[in-house]
């Protein structure tokens, strides 16, 4: 995971810095670019059943506007990087965020599903690209412990969208309607644009520029999916994911559709399970040392399995308690605290000599299982939490065989 933290595409460590320095606003706004595309998410998730009355759409074809916006979330971080590594940061990072802010007003006017659904993919392809070089720009900045310590700190506080978005959005709800939401994430576009243009330097001189692009890009990538460890961990990884998203795109019909739950009240349950899925990567990290991390992993795995059957057994013989269905959700998210950070640092221990291309590629498999899994997970509309059950049971089954057979320890080493 520190190899994943100290490289940098084109640069060795005893490289010289451009002469650009690592400021308190330039971090600030690369915190805000981090959270951009969560928050708007997350804004949007309450307004599900809203959206489908307003657009007469059904479960799925809502659902099916995450998948859009993480597939194109999964395309902006794997191209952005090795596009902006050939042409420099700030003007394609503009340009990013420029984008973003369009498609945001395109959500937000939206006429029908179909315009959602493609002003959806391109919010995310271009808030992907941003977040991708905002990394980015940091890695040219910083080295060693430094490095670390703003990383960590960018992804402390970004994680405060997926708890801040929410609320933000059940109250926008109340008092008015779900289009205002966009508008929100286009009025943050345009300041965002502002923070870049103020604090957000070159950082990618043209001598430190390098022309191999995607081509060394896809060079790389064959070389790491010929690791069995690293695609098995790829596999817990990416799994892990299509359970949170399972949960993410039908939490709102389950508990509100469902179980009569009131916008605030469910924005609530979706702060306190993103509290869950924090104090489980935290856990994990004090963990770190103690327990192996392997082991870590497996607890959770085990605990999202638990929750995945408790509630296909609620939705197949209870009619999906409302009780039940508010415990397993924390369980899960709390499980997967266990699982997606560990998996990580472990897929990027395989590929030392290629971190950069690991950790995008991992990013992709998540976000491509993300939006894969969002639309499936509606299939039985919003009478029944069958399908999401299914799928967080399948996703935790398939995350331990990764684990348990294709990142199996090498006997001779372990």
């Amino acid at each position: 995971m520190t190899n994943d933290l100290l490289a940098a595409p084109g640069r060795s460590p005893s490289t010289p810095h451009h002469h650009s320095r690592l400021t308190t606003g330039l971090v600030a706004t690369v915190i805000f670019l981090t959270g951009i595309a969560p928050l708007a998410t997350d804004m949007y998730v309450p307004a599900f059943p809203g959206v489908a009355g307003d657009l007469s759409a059904t479960a799925t074809q809502v659902q099916l506007t995450l998948t859009t916006f993480f597939v194109g979330m999964a395309l902006g971080q794997l191209i952005g990087g090795p596009v902006s590594d050939q042409f420099g940061r700030r003007r394609l990072l503009l340009a990013a965020i420029v984008l973003m802010t369009v498609a945001s007003i395109g959500c937000a006017i939206a006429p029908s599903i179909g315009v959602m659904t493609a002003a959806r993919f391109v919010q995310g392809f271009a808030g992907g690209w941003a977040m991708v070089i905002g990394r980015a720009v940091i890695v040219d900045l910083a080295t060693g412990a430094r490095l670390v310590r703003v990383l960590n700190v960018v992804a402390g506080v970004s994680g405060i969208a997926p708890i801040v978005g929410p609320l933000i959005g059940a109250v926008i709800l109340q008092l008015s309607h779900w289009r205002v939401s966009f508008w929100v994430v286009a009025a943050l576009g345009v300041a965002m644009l502002l923070a870049v243009l103020i604090a957000v330097p070159e950082t990618l001189p043209p001598e430190r520029r390098h022309g191999g692009g995607l081509r060394a890009f896809a060079v790389a990538g064959r070389q790491v999916l010929g690791r069995r460890r690293y695609v098995g961990y790829l596999v817990v990884c990416g799994s892990a994911m299509g359970a949170l998203f399972a949960y993410v795109a039908t939490s709102a019909f389950v508990l509100q559709s469902m179980n009569g739950m009131s916008p605030i009240g469910y924005s609530i349950d979706f702060a306190a399970n993103a509290v869950g899925i924090t104090l489980g990567a935290l856990l994990a990290a004090r963990l770190a040392g103690r327990v192996p991390t392997r082991r870590v992993i497996l607890a959770g795995q085990i605990g999202a399995l638990t929750a995945g059957l408790a509630m296909l057994a609620g939705a197949l013989w209870f009619g999906t308690p409302l009780p039940l269905a508010i415990v397993c959700f924390f369980v899960l998210m709390f499980a997967l605290g266990l699982i997606l950070g560990n998996g990580g640092a472990l897929a990027s221990a395989e590929v030392p000599e290629h971190p950069g291309t690991g950790s995008a590629l991992l990013g992709f498999v998540q976000w491509v299982a993300a939006g894969t899994i969002a639309p499936i997970a509606g299939l039985g509309g919003e009478t029944t939490a069958v399908p999401m059950a299914l799928l967080m049971i399948a996703g935790a089954v398939l995350s331990m065989g990764g684990l348990l057979v294709l990142a199996r320890p090498v006997r001779r080493s372990e």
